[in-house]
C-alpha cells in the first residue's frame, strides 16, 4: 500500500514535469513540421522555382532531409551541455534556437526577389532548426524518464513522444486552414502565417519550463560527484554498441513516420491526384489517434513490457506496407483514411512510445543524454528526413510503381527486429547503485 501511495503523489507532483516535457516537445516538432508540411505544398515552387516540378519537390525534400545530418551535430553539443550542467537549461537553448529559426523562416523573402539567396537562406535556417531539435528530443524525454517512479517508466516516456504528434497535428491543421485560401494568397502570404505565430508557441513553452528543477537522476549523479568531463568520449568508447542499438531501433520509428505522414501528402497530390485537403485532413486524423494511442500504449507497456511491445508492433507494421498502398491506390477518400489511420495512427503509435524508454534504459545515468541522444539522431539522419528524399527517388525511377518504396521500408522493419533482438541481450548498471534494469 505505500508504495502504491509513493506512486500516485509523484504523478501528482510531477504533473507540471510532465505538461512542460509534453508542451516543450509539442511546440519543437510543430515548428519542425511545419516545414516538413510546407516543403510537399508550398517550398518547390516558392524557393525552388527554377527548375522542373519533379526536382523542385525533390530539392524541397532534399533541404528538409538535410537537417537529419545536422541533427546529431546539434545533439553531441546539447547532449554534452546536458550531461554537464543539467538537462533544464538545455532544453530552454535548444527551444529558443528553434523557434527563432521557424520565424525567421515566415520573414524569408522568394527566389523571385532575391534569386539564389532565398533557397541558401532557408537551408540556413533549415539548418539551425535542425541543431535545436537535435538536443530538444533527448532533453525532453530525461524531464520525463528521470522523474518517473520505476513502475511507470514506460508512461512518463511517451509523454514527449505525445509530442511529436501533436506537433505534427498542429502544423498539419493549420496549413490545412491556410490551404482554404486561393492559390495565389496561400502561396505568397498564406504560408507564412504558421511560421509567424509559432514565436507565441515559443514564449508559452519557456514561460512553462522556467520553474521545472533538475532532474532527480542527475541530482544523484552530481551529489555522486560522477558527472562527466567528456560525456561523448565516454559514450563511444564504452557504449558504443548501445549507440548503434537505439539507432537500429529508431529506424522503423523514423522512416515510416515520414513516409506515413510526409511522403503521402505528395504521392496522393501527384500521383493519385487526391485532393490536397483530402490528404492532409487524412495525416491529420492519423495524427490525432497516434496522440492518443501513444500514452496508452506506454501505459500498457510498463505491464506488459517494452520489448514484447516494440517487436510485435514492428512486425504488424511490416506486414501493413503493402495493404497501405493497395488503399492508396483506391483513390478513394475512404481508402486514404484507412491507410493513414491503421498505419500511422495504431501500428507506429506503440513504436514510437516505448522507443525513448527503450533507449534510456541501456544508457547509465552519467551518459545517458549523450548516449540516447547520439543514437537517436544517428538513426534518424540514417533513415528519417531520407525517407521522403528516397521514395520520392524510387518511384520516380519505377515510373510511379510502388513496390520499390514497399521494399524500402521492409529494410526499416527488418534492422529494428535485429535491434531489438541484441537489446534484449543488454541490461544496464546504473553506477549508482550497481541494479540491473531489464528492458
Amino acid at each position: 500500500m505505500t508504495t502504491q501511495k509513493n506512486s500516485a503523489a509523484i504523478l501528482r507532483e510531477n504533473k507540471k514535469v510532465l505538461i512542460a516535457s509534453l508542451t516543450g516537445s509539442a511546440i519543437e516538432w510543430f515548428d519542425y513540421f511545419l516545414y516538413g508540411t510546407a516543403a510537399a505544398l508550398v517550398f518547390n515552387r516558392v524557393f525552388f522555382p527554377m527548375v522542373d516540378p519533379v526536382i523542385g519537390l525533390i530539392l524541397s525534400y532534399l533541404s528538409f532531409s538535410l537537417t537529419f545530418f545536422i541533427r546529431p551535430i546539434g545533439g553531441v553539443i546539447f547532449a554534452h551541455i546536458g550531461d554537464r550542467i543539467g538537462r533544464k537549461k538545455t532544453l530552454v537553448l535548444t527551444l529558443s534556437l528553434m523557434g527563432g529559426a521557424t520565424v525567421m523562416i515566415g520573414l524569408l523573402p522568394t527566389y523571385e526577389t532575391i534569386g539564389i539567396w532565398a533557397p541558401v537562406l532557408l537551408i540556413l535556417m533549415r539548418i539551425i532548426q535542425g541543431m535545436g531539435i537535435g538536443g530538444e528530443w533527448g532533453g525532453a524525454l530525461l524531464l520525463a524518464y528521470e522523474y518517473a517512479p520505476a513502475n511507470r517508466k514506460g508512461f512518463f516516456g511517451s509523454i514527449p513522444q505525445a509530442g511529436v504528434t501533436i506537433g505534427m497535428l498542429m502544423a498539419t491543421f493549420i496549413v490545412s486552414l491556410m490551404t482554404l485560401l486561393s492559390e495565389d494568397a496561400f502561396l505568397s502570404w498564406g504560408w507564412r502565417i504558421p511560421f509567424l505565430l509559432s514565436a507565441v508557441l515559443v514564449l508559452l513553452g519557456l514561460w512553462i519550463r522556467k520553474d521545472i528543477d533538475e532532474t532527480p537522476d542527475f541530482k544523484q549523479v552530481k551529489r555522486a560527484g560522477q558527472i562527466s568531463k567528456a560525456p561523448l568520449s565516454i559514450t563511444v568508447k564504452h557504449h558504443w554498441r548501445e549507440v548503434l542499438i537505439a539507432a537500429g531501433l529508431k529506424v522503423v520509428e523514423t522512416a515510416p513516420f515520414y513516409i506515413f505522414s510526409t511522403f503521402v501528402v505528395s504521392y496522393a497530390t501527384t500521383t493519385l491526384a487526391f485532393q490536397k485537403s483530402q490528404a492532409l485532413e487524412a495525416v491529420t486524423l492519423g495524427a490525432l489517434v497516434a496522440t492518443v494511442m501513444i500514452p496508452l500504449m506506454g501505459l500498457l507497456s510498463d505491464k506488459t513490457g517494452r520489448r514484447r511491445m516494440y517487436a510485435c508492433s514492428v512486425v504488424l507494421l511490416g506486414l501493413f506496407i503493402v495493404p497501405w498502398f493497395w488503399l492508396l491506390d483506391t483513390g478513394t477518400t475512404w481508402g486514404i483514411v484507412l491507410a493513414t489511420v491503421v498505419a500511422f495512427g495504431i501500428l507506429w503509435a506503440p513504436v514510437t512510445a516505448v522507443l525513448g524508454t527503450l533507449c534510456s534504459e541501456i544508457f547509465e545515468a552519467r551518459v545517458r543524454y549523450t548516449g540516447i541522444t547520439l543514437g537517436y539522431q544517428l538513426g534518424a539522419a540514417l533513415a528519417g528526413g531520407t525517407a521522403p528524399l528516397i521514395a520520392t527517388g524510387l518511384l520516380a525511377h519505377s515510373g510511379g510503381d510502388w513496390t520499390p518504396v514497399a521494399w524500402y521500408l521492409g529494410v526499416t522493419v527488418a534492422i529494428s527486429l535485429a535491434a531489438i533482438f541484441f537489446a534484449s541481450r543488454i541490461g544496464r548498471k546504473t553506477p549508482l547503485n550497481g541494479e540491473t534494469s531489464p528492458l
